[in-house]
């Protein structure tokens, strides 16, 4: 791990504060916040234990580790945050226009690479107009620059955390100190998230002012309660006025045309759950599949919604053939945002209005390139151009034949200093930063961001949330 351990920290600063002066107002602000933590005040840490302990008591960790792993939160600006919420909600619009357009086409479907189950789940109709009702997308956010990486038409990670991680850091010591001079404005979260589910079990045809919800998760083997994020949406649901249970698949029954767990009546699940994951455990007679295609239940995000999370709809999105009679907003979007992508055969295909040969192409752009797996759920690997020799790239691209595969143009990670708690020290890592608009029927509400950390073999256990505030000066 690329780190700096407490005695060099003062240098780890000045690094920071040199950077800043040649950068922005932001990087000035990130250098303030840093010199703080440098307080003689905060020199015992014994506010970065507190912050840690109330997480721990606010249930925002797992398996005991707090889900935030860093000691600052995320800062950017107003106009960062007003381009990425114009450009997010542009993305989303095209992303529903490219799902519609494949459900109704099976050319265009069949190039999504999907298995037969998740075919035959995405023609059944969920009830209700909307492709995805709740998502993220995957952002590289880097001053001026933006870059889309990838959709999760999920549940966004972090809508509950970043909201409680938000109201935690506002507090801490150093945040208030820091708020003396800069303005920190908190970004919404779960309210939307509620109102955009609801409206879909509305048009879905539901009656019931306050349906009964269950919150849809797997459990790991021996796990006896839900996961953090989980029971805090619970908790925020029974605020409302709502029952609510969370519950994993294999505890769901369906007879008499209702589903349920135990006791519970369910009218509305809230899916936390790959369907590809759904797939490889259970059979398509399962009780939740039976309820859905009867029109028992309403799903969301419902089953169709899952074609988003293929890499190979940046594919379609990128096909200029395809996306020609879009709006012309949208076409902008993705020729500014949305890095060309191809699902990797041997075919030919356009880059930059030029007919290539597509595997020769690869083969020859390495430096530039690099190869997904199609579906994040398998254990197939990515592998960057530039970090492999071409003997290397050239077994990667083989592979990348035989297996859904996609090849994108490769995108910079987002790096950038944070402080964190490592063996009872205040240490500066490198981290990389993930920025997750949350996205509710379309239109963006709030965001968090994900942080892992830079080691030398690109894999490390230390990640997770962080609050993310828009910052203005005062």
């Amino acid at each position: 791990m690329q780190v700096t351990s407490l005695f060099s920290f003062r240098r780890a600063i000045l690094r920071a504060e040199s950077t800043a002066r040649k950068m922005t107002q932001l990087g000035e602000a990130i250098a303030r916040y840093h010199k703080i933590l440098e307080g003689e005040q905060y020199k015992d840490l014994s506010w970065a234990h507190a912050l840690q302990e109330r997480m721990r008591a606010n249930n925002l960790a797992v398996s005991g580790r707090p889900v935030s792993p860093v000691l600052r939160p995320h800062f950017i600006t107003r106009r960062q945050y007003t381009g990425l919420v114009k450009a997010a909600e542009s993305f989303s619009s095209a992303l529903g226009r490219i799902e519609k357009l494949a459900i109704g086409s099976p050319a265009l479907l069949s190039r999504m690479e999907l298995l037969p189950a998740e075919k035959m789940l995405a023609a059944v109709d969920p009830g209700y107009s909307f492709p995805t009702v709740t998502s993220l997308i995957d952002t590289h956010l880097n001053n001026g620059t933006l870059r889309f990486a990838r959709y999760i038409p999920d549940t966004p990670t972090g809508v509950a955390y970043g909201e409680a991680l938000s109201d935690l850091f506002y507090e801490a010591a150093p945040v208030k100190e820091f708020r003396r001079r800069y303005r920190l404005e908190k970004l919404p979260g779960t309210k939307y998230l509620l109102q955009s589910i609801l409206k879909a079990y509305k048009e879905w045809g539901g009656k019931t002012k306050k349906p009964n919800i269950a919150i849809l998760e797997f459990r790991q083997p021996f796990q006896t309660t839900e996961s953090g994020e989980s029971a805090l949406l619970a908790g925020f649901f029974r605020h409302e006025g709502h029952l609510v249970e969370v519950v994993s698949p294999d505890q769901l029954e369906y007879r008499s045309n209702i589903l349920r767990r135990g006791d519970f009546p369910i009218d509305l699940i809230f899916r936390r759950i790959k369907v590809q994951e759904f797939l490889v455990r259970f059979e398509l007679t399962h009780p939740l599949l039976r309820a859905y295609r009867e029109h028992a239940v309403c799903v969301v995000n419902s089953f169709r919604s899952e074609l988003a999370q293929k890499k190979a709809i940046f594919d379609l999105l990128t096909d200029e053939e395809i996306t020609g009679s879009f709006p012309a907003a949208e076409r902008k979007t993705i020729r500014e945002f949305v890095p060309w992508t191809r699902v990797v055969h041997e075919t030919k295909t356009k880059y930059r209005n030029k007919t290539i040969d597509l595997p020769e192409f690869i083969l020859h752009h390495r430096q530039k390139l690099v190869l997904h797996p199609n579906d994040d759920g398998t254990d197939q690997q990515s592998v960057r151009g530039s970090e492999v020799d071409e003997a290397g790239w050239e077994k990667a691209l083989r592979a990348a034949l035989r297996s859904p595969y996609v090849v994108q143009e490769a995108m910079d990670p987002v790096v950038d200093l944070f402080p964190v708690l490592q063996y009872g020290h205040l240490e500066m890592q490198k981290m990389r930063i993930d920025v997750h608009p949350h996205s509710y029927l379309g239109k963006v509400q709030g965001c968090s961001s994900w942080l892992t950390a830079v080691g030398p073999s690109g894999f490390s256990t230390l990640s997770g949330v962080a609050p993310t505030f828009i910052l203005e000066p005062k």
